[in-house]
């Protein structure tokens, strides 16, 4: 394979990127047990190697050219670009998408950690603001965030094989938080439990849940755990 491949080589950008995102991560996920560390460097690591394709080296480009045979004449880094034949124009909407599915992640992401920080503060159970919705709305807004950056906007083997491994180790890590609660927090957790669903709000909820995490310094009903 001879082609040159646009958007590609730019690793000081990549590198940039890469900090940004993983400040924002452990600034707001604040890992203390292992288990936590473990899921936190999970996500770096699907970090790392999104931002190191997107403007770095984009190998799934090449395995794709290397081993299904895809020849185009000319090749983008961006692989709804190249798969589907659509250029510019598709890395566009697939960034345009992929964009707004990070941005509502990382604001869903910001303010449960703020409502959570509050609660813990207060030392009361958080049941309102985002939390009347879902019982982990920081790690809602981490799913939404990497899907829209790592799966819309730029699928990559890497990327899109550790999505779904990291939502599992997120649940197994939710779970045993909730054990937590429960010795704290006892019957008046079960209750919530029974009425809130754990990652996703109930079908029509999905409007109110993200235009509350646009509203910044909430003063409702904040809180949880």
């Amino acid at each position: 394979m001879n082609e040159s491949i646009s958007h590609s080589g730019v690793w000081g950008f990549a590198a940039v990127m890469i900090v940004i995102a993983s400040w924002v991560l452990y600034k707001y996920l604040a890992p203390k047990t292992w288990r936590e560390w473990a899921s936190a460097g999970l996500v770096q690591a699907f970090i790392i190697a999104l931002y190191a394709e997107m403007y770095g080296f984009p190998l799934t480009i090449y395995l794709m050219v290397r081993f299904f045979g895809l020849d185009r004449a000319h090749l983008d880094a961006n692989l709804w670009s190249t798969v589907l034949g659509v250029g510019e124009l598709g890395m566009m909407i697939s960034m345009v998408l992929g964009y707004v599915l990070l941005f509502v992640g990382i604001g869903l992401f910001a303010q449960g950690w703020r409502e959570l920080y509050r609660a813990q503060k207060e030392k009361r159970l958080a049941t309102g603001g985002l939390y009347a919705f879902v019982r982990h709305p920081q790690y809602t807004g981490l799913f939404v965030g990497l899907f829209g950056e790592g799966v819309v906007h730029w699928p990559t083997v890497f990327s899109v094989a550790l999505f779904p491994v990291i939502v599992l180790v997120y649940w197994l890590l939710a779970r045993r938080e909730e054990k937590r609660v429960l010795q704290e927090f006892g019957d008046e957790y079960r209750a919530y439990m029974r009425r809130v669903p754990m990652f996703l709000p109930r079908i029509g909820q999905w409007g109110q849940f993200v235009e509350r995490s646009n509203v910044v310094g909430n003063e409702q009903e904040l809180p949880r755990r």
